[in-house]
């Protein structure tokens, strides 16, 4: 751990990220349907071939049943891949698994749109739908 002054008192931050566990809240409105939309656009995590970082814009959109993902656990659980070798589709389904386990979401999308890397540009995109639950309408990110 790190000491550094911020905002004049002392502040302790970790020296690399260890891995986060996703928490959820309750849903203040689970007696409404409304979609939250959340952008990251500083993912980061390894190739496992080579060892360099992949950047990637996650995007998720959620129809919340009983329970809402909590954001800050949110930021801690991405920024805990950032030392993680895995391959773009990998990860991008094991995110969507996570917080379909913590949340139990009527509806979840989430689509990872990874930087050039050897030219080839990925966007990855996976969703789950509770019990088969259909959406009326879904806007497309």
């Amino acid at each position: 751990m790190n000491k550094i002054k911020q905002l004049g008192n002392n502040a302790v931050f970790a020296d690399t990220p260890s891995k986060a566990v996703l928490e959820k809240v309750k849903n203040p409105h689970s007696d409404k349907l409304y979609v939250a939309r959340f952008s990251a656009p500083e993912f980061t995590s390894l190739c496992p071939v080579t060892g360099q970082p992949d950047f990637a814009d996650i995007h998720i959109e959620y129809i919340a049943d009983n329970f809402c993902v909590e954001l800050k656990a949110l930021k801690n659980y991405f920024w805990s891949y950032r030392n993680e070798g895995a391959f773009h589709e990998a990860v991008t389904n094991k995110i969507l698994d996570d917080l379909v386990e913590v949340m139990n979401p009527r509806f979840i999308r989430l689509k990872a749109i990874f930087n050039v890397r050897g030219g080839v540009y990925t966007n990855i995109e996976c969703e789950h739908r509770k019990n088969g639950w259909k959406p009326r309408e879904v806007v497309s990110l």
